[in-house]
């Protein structure tokens, strides 16, 4: 019987806590790295630049380039990847998906430790190997580099946008979905279960659905859904696919983002449609009802504009996302309650349009 055996890489460097910005040039002394090069996010630099410029020269870590990331096309990444002086030691990416995206590519295409510093918490891409890039006028996600470091501060994701916050928490009650229909998958004879990766993943989900908070910006709040989303992020890794957090819910979004007339940020999709195939599957759907209705998540993606007719769209298309799967959408019966549930759900009727 053949083996997967594949190399497990997860994080050395991990630090979640208020006003870690400060401590960055610290923590990188800490594991040794001396020459770093650093990608900023668009606007960040006037924003955050001070403060990680003062704690890399208090470390005495000396910053070879900087640079703000507004183009993530494959070739310019390429081209920008090998411009870089040959002595840096680590690339850190601070910021939202771009940032972190060219940094996570650099750092593989010149096998140098990646540092994920993000600024929001708007999926779990800050913990992940995956990146996501343009080609050819699209957006593709490939494999990159699982971060060496992860180093977050709990004041900057607190003072994010709220969308980012809402798209976090919709990302990470996909992980329930997700789970279920990898397990669906597995009875099909599709799939071989990881059960630590599967493991890792609920507990990341359980650990936040289970947190008392008052508002979405509490501390504690947040710290508890940037540490999930991280071991979901790690769980990927464990099973050397994106199966333990993405399933059905996510192939909605990502025709919604192909072929909707008005696309989300991607948590927000995959939130209402964590909603919709929980209820399809018939699991947990009381928690994640809870969770979306607390946080005030169901509220803001009422006014993201979202329309039915899309997400009837995205439910037939879904399959097409990723043909060799077989998640509930890939069985005709469960496309069909799913519209059924979309057309009947009074909390989905009142959220789209």
């Amino acid at each position: 019987m053949a083996v997967d055996n594949h190399q497990i890489v997860v994080p050395s460097l991990l630090d979640v806590r208020k006003g870690n910005l400060a401590n960055l040039g610290r923590m990188l002394a800490r594991h040794q790295f001396s020459k770093v090069v650093l990608f900023f996010g668009t606007g960040l630099i006037e924003m955050l630049g001070d403060k990680v410029l003062g704690s890399m020269k208090q470390a005495g870590i000396e910053v070879l380039e900087q640079k703000e990331v507004g183009d993530i096309d494959i070739d310019h990444v390429v081209d920008d990847a090998f411009q870089l002086p040959a002595q840096t030691e680590a690339v850190v990416g601070i910021g939202g998906g771009k940032a972190l995206d060219a940094a996570k590519y650099t750092a593989l295409l010149r096998k140098w430790p990646f540092i994920s510093v993000p600024t929001s918490t708007s999926n779990d891409g800050f913990s992940s190997s995956n990146t996501s890039l343009t080609i050819h006028g699209r957006r593709i996600s490939v494999h990159a580099k699982m971060p060496y470091g992860i180093v977050i501060d709990v004041d900057v994701i607190r003072n994010a946008p709220e969308c980012f916050i809402y798209s976090g928490v919709g990302d990470l009650v996909s992980k329930i979905t997700a789970a279920e229909d990898w397990i669906f998958e597995e009875k099909n004879g599709v799939t071989r279960v990881d059960d630590c990766a599967l493991m890792l993943s609920k507990k990341a989900v359980n650990s936040f659905v289970r947190t008392d908070f008052g508002t979405i910006r509490d501390d504690l709040f947040i710290k508890e859904l940037v540490d999930s989303l991280t071991m979901a992020g790690i769980s990927m890794e464990i099973a050397g696919s994106s199966a333990p957090t993405s399933g059905s819910e996510h192939l909605i979004s990502h025709a919604l983002d192909t072929y909707g007339s008005k696309p989300q940020l991607h948590g927000i999709q995959v939130g209402v449609a964590s909603y919709l195939m929980s209820k399809v599957q018939d699991h947990r759907y009381e928690r994640i009802t809870k969770v979306l209705q607390d946080t005030g998540f169901f509220t803001f993606a009422k006014s993201a504009g979202m329309t039915v007719a899309d997400f009837d769209m995205a439910i037939d298309r879904a399959p097409e996302m990723k043909p060799m799967r077989c998640t509930y959408l890939h069985r005709a019966e469960y496309r069909d309650r799913a519209h059924h549930i979309l057309h009947e759900d009074p909390i989905l009727q009142d959220i789209l349009l």
